[in-house]
Order: C-alpha cells, then structure tokens, then sequence
C-alpha cells in the first residue's frame, strides 16, 4: 500500500481516557481524509475495572481490517500495555509515561520491555498535563499531543474534534484539554523522531470531506430511517444496544414509534404484530435475545409476516462474553425455529454494507412476505469506518397491493407463480381472513391434511428463492484473480476485510488468490459458489467460530469439500493466520480429502 499506511494503539485501564483519545484520534483523521478503521476492545463489567485498547488504522488508500502489528503504542497504563509490546512492528515506536509518580516494581515499567528493533518515546505525560492545565485528567489528551507532535500531523484538526468532543461540557473543561494537547504536541515537536513512521497528506483531501464516521450499528440505523422505520421494539442487549438508542433519539423526530419492551419475546412479538398491520417494523438482539425469540420467528415463517431482526453477534454460548466478538450465531440465524421455518439472512461485510442490508431489509421482508434477519458481530457493530454516504437514498418505499376483488372469500395464503400471495392489512375491504400459528389453507384456516402442508411447506420455502436476484443488493461479489486458482478463499460477515487484505498479500508474493463474500446466507447464491468452486483447487473458508458453521453450510448445499480456519478467541481473525493457509495450500498441488485447519477439524463434509 503506498502514502500512508498507520497503525496505532492506545492502551490503558478503564478510566484512562483510553476510548476518549482514540476517539478523537480517528475522527481527527477521518476530518482531514484519510480512510479509516478503528476498534475498541474494552472490559465486560459495569463499572469497568480492566484494559481498555482503542486500534486506529490510518490510510491513504481503502484498508478492509486492522493490521497484526501496529506502528505506534501509546502506553496510558504499563501493566496492560506491556503485553501488547510483541504487537509492534520492527522499527515501530513505543511512546510511555517516562515520569511515574509511585515507586515500580521490578520489571513493571514500560521502558524494560521495549524491544531492541523497537524506538522508545518517554515523556512526562502526567507532568505535561498538570503544568499545562492543573490536573493530570488530561494525560489521554497531552498524549495525543505529543503523538501528533512527532509525526508533525498539523494540530488544527485535532483542536477542532477537541472542541466538538467536549462541547457539552463547562467551557473550562474544553480549555484545560486543549491546553493539555498544546502542551503535548510542543514537547513532541521537540523530539527528534528516530522511527520511519511517516504521514503523508491523503490524496482525497474533496472526497474526505464528505466522509462519515460510522460503526456498524450507527449504519445500520441510519440504513433503517433511510428506509422508512415506522415502529421499533426492543430490549437493551451487549452489542445491540446502540441500535435502539440510536433510533430512540431519531424515530421520533420522524413521527415514528420506538418502544422499549420488557424482553426479547415481547420485543419479536410486537414487531411481528406491527409488520401484520402494514408497518416498516424492526427489533435488534444479540445471540441470547435471537435464542428468546425462535418460537415467535417460526410464527413470522407461517403466516408469512414481514419483519426485521438485527441481530449483533457476541461470544457464546449463553451468556458467554458480552463484549467480544464471535460468528457463532449462524446456525441459530438460518436454522433457529421449529419445522421447516426458512427466513432471508443477510450479513453485511463492512461498514456501508451494514447500511445498505437494513435497507433493503424491509424491501424483502414486504416482498417476500417473511422475516429477514441482518447479521451483524460485535467487531462489526463497534468497528468505526470513514463511510461516504450515497447522495440519494437507494431505498424503495413501502409498497402495498391491497386484496383483489372479486367473488369469494379473500384467499390470503393463496398459491400464485411466484408464490407470493396477495397480502391484506386489518380492517381493509374485502381483505377479511383468518390468521394463525397453526398450518392452513389458502384461507388461513386450519388445515394438517397431507397434500395441504406440503404445498404449504413448498410455497413458503420457493417464495423466497427469488431472493437472490433482488435489485440493489449484492448478495455474493468475487474479488482478485480470474480464471482457474490454486486458491479461492469464501468468507462471511466482519472477516471478510481480514480475507480480502490476505488476498492483496497472497497476490504480491506471487500467488494467484481469489476471494468471494457472501452476504445473502438464506437462501445462497449457490449459483454464484458453486462458479467459485470451479475455479478453485482449495476452497478456504475462515470465520470465528469452533465449529466451522459457515463450512457447514456450504458443505451440506454444494456437497464439495472445504479447508476450515476457524478461531474462536474472542478477537478478530489475523490477516497473517489467513495467509500462512493460503501459502499452505497453495504448495500442495491437487487437494486433497479431508484437510484440516491446526485445530484438527475435520474440513470436508460428505
């Protein structure tokens, strides 16, 4: 990657300021145009005892995922930035608190751990803050300084998201904070920098001036106002919440109707009643919450409501780890209900594609007749992206068809050629019918006779194959090489920015790589994957779960064999575990039956 290509890390203790600095680290960046990602891993408890660690990449091209090694870590508490020393890269640069203000024990200060390759910044970042601005609070903020300092990033920027960042604050808070960061770029400006991190002026400068910071839970919903949410119904749940705080303040400036339920049945049950009545209606969960809501999903399937579910994987099972990251609910996503209860699953795989899926969500709810699910992971709901919104909205407006008219009753379950019946609201002319859980004829009512459950069964599930070819949205794209590979890497969701940077890497060391996503899980484009196939010689699938669901997956619909990476730590995938498979299989010549990951699944399906 040429220009700038910067990494860095902020790590520190709950109260540090740690999540507040980078913060202001990477909308500074994104202000002045430069792309960026950036991720926070921080403590599950409450009241947040633990290590905070805020992951800023700064570039001047389009990055897909952090890097492994960082360039530069800024330590705000030794003890939980010692362990990470090992993830900065050769002749990157450690900058610490050279001045600490109790005595340390053996071994517990940053300045013994520093590698040889590594360059050692110490500054009195404690000391610079109390001189500048009284009060060492802003020592998160003298270290800013004293990062942009060294590099000679100009401080306008940061001055302004600064301001922004402590706007609702007494103004002699903002000023002791600007003070502090004045203070720290002045003493970094003074050092002479030993390391060859470089910031180059980003090349976009127009561009980034129309960019946004977003995660993917703020793109998610501003996808769903885009589209004309009119009712929202959820329980607060670790990673979704944001959702519906979000919406909480935005639905009602749009005269819609947001309501926060006593848990996730009530929240399903109620967005289910919403969707029969004919509104654009949405609830957002984690795993947990989707476990909680499979019975009134399966109600969803059967009488053929629409609906959207949001839903933010977290580490599992049960109750699992709240704030760290995992792709580990799909089976529940695609599977979870009783019977045969096919739904639409979508799971974007960045930033803009979170927008894009909750959108088009409803389309295919309101065209198919039936719930869709938007699956999103904790790594992809707090990953911040520079996002460049489109500048019209690329959304469909609720259509209706009202019953046809005619002699008889209203068939309202009737069998048609695309297998989507004619769809009636409560109260509507000519539109009475009867509606429940339990199997029914064309006219809703009950019905188990044998030739009427398995017309059923067939309508409910070829309804939704022509969902595959919905406008607008991208359900598999191929990247990298053309034509026959050695390789051919398939991914789903928030790993598939760790895929794609493996796939640049593969193909500048002279290996023909190629890479697919999918973001339609239900029902796949197994048009499209089973063209990946045949190009392919090895078909690596990694994602982060133990078992290797999405392998499953595509192992049971194609039939064809597959190499698993799987990892299950909580973490995002690495570039470099991505790699090291693709040079592995990329030596072995013809495949071979039943490969393993280092694990030792099993990774074909027979």
């Amino acid at each position: 990657m040429h220009g700038t290509d910067l990494q860095i890390a902020i790590c520190g203790s709950a109260g540090d300021g740690t999540i507040a600095a980078g913060d202001i680290l990477k909308r500074t960046m994104a202000l002045m145009g430069y792309k960026v990602i950036a991720f926070d891993l921080y403590p599950a408890e409450i009241r947040g005892f633990g290590k905070c660690i805020a992951r800023v990449r700064v570039s001047s091209e389009q990055a897909y995922s952090l890097k492994h090694h960082s360039d530069v870590l800024v330590s705000l508490h030794d003890g939980h930035a010692i362990p990470h020393v090992g993830e900065v890269r050769d002749f990157g640069a450690v900058i610490f608190d050279d001045a600490p203000i109790a005595r340390v024990a053996e071994g517990g200060h940053m300045s013994a751990h520093v590698r040889p390759a590594q360059i050692p910044y110490g500054a009195s970042l404690r000391a610079i803050s109390e001189q500048a601005s009284g009060n060492a609070r802003g020592r998160n903020i003298a270290a800013l300084g004293y990062l942009a300092g060294l590099y000679d990033i100009p401080p306008e920027a940061f001055q302004q998201t600064i301001m922004r960042k402590f706007a609702g604050k007494p103004e002699a808070v903002t000023e002791a904070n600007m003070q502090a960061f004045d203070a720290g770029y002045d003493v970094g400006a003074g050092v002479f920098k030993l390391d060859d991190v470089t910031m180059e002026p980003p090349s976009y400068q127009a561009e980034g001036a129309r960019a946004v910071m977003m995660t993917g839970n703020g793109a998610t919903v501003r996808g769903l106002l885009d589209a004309g949410i009119e009712c929202f119904f959820g329980y607060p749940i670790t990673p979704a919440t944001s959702i519906m705080e979000r919406l909480a303040q935005e639905m009602p400036l749009r005269g819609a109707r947001l309501l926060q339920t006593e848990d996730e049945i009530s929240a399903i049950a109620a967005t289910i009643g919403a969707g029969y009545a004919g509104a654009r209606a949405a609830t957002a969960t984690s795993g947990p919450g989707l476990a909680l809501m499979a019975e009134m999903l399966g109600l969803g399937v059967m009488a053929e409501v629409p609906s959207v579910i949001v839903v933010s994987q977290r580490g599992g099972p049960s109750t699992g780890m709240p704030t760290k990251t995992e792709q580990s609910d799909l089976n529940m996503a695609v599977f979870g209900a009783s019977g045969d209860a096919q739904r639409i699953v979508l799971a974007p795989t960045n930033v803009e594609g979170c927008y894009r899926c909750a959108g088009k969500a409803f389309e295919l709810a309101e065209r198919h007749q039936t719930p869709v699910i938007v699956l999103l992971d904790l790594y992809l709901s707090n990953r911040y992206e520079t996002v460049i919104p489109p500048k019209t909205n690329p959304f469909a407006p609720k259509p209706f068809e009202g019953p046809s008219v005619g002699g008889g009753p209203f068939r309202r379950f009737a069998e048609t050629p695309t297998n989507v019946s004619p769809r009636a609201l409560p109260g509507q002319a000519g539109g009475v019918h009867t509606i429940t859980g339990l199997e029914h004829n064309e006219l809703g009512r009950p019905s188990d006779l044998p030739e009427m459950h398995a017309a059923m069964s067939r309508k409910r599930h070829e309804k939704l194959i022509a969902a595959t070819e919905h406008p607008g949205l991208t359900v598999a794209k191929r990247f990298g090489d053309e034509g026959p590979v050695p390789v051919g890497i398939l991914g789903w969701g928030s790993t598939f920015g760790e895929i794609l940077e493996a796939m640049f890497a593969a193909q500048a060391e002279g290996l023909p790589c190629t890479a697919m996503k999918v973001v339609m899980l239900s029902p796949l484009p197994l048009e499209h994957i089973e063209a990946f196939f045949a190009d392919c010689t090895h078909v690596l699938v990694p994602e982060l779960n133990y078992e290797g669901q999405f392998a499953q997956l595509i192992c049971g619909a194609t039939g064809k064999p597959v190499t698993r990476l799987t990892r299950a730590t909580g973490t995002p995938m690495q570039v470099e575990d991505i790699l090291s498979e693709v040079r592995r299989l990329a030596a072995t010549g013809q495949p071979s039956e039943g490969e393993t990951d280092e694990r030792g699944l099993e990774a074909s399906l027979s």
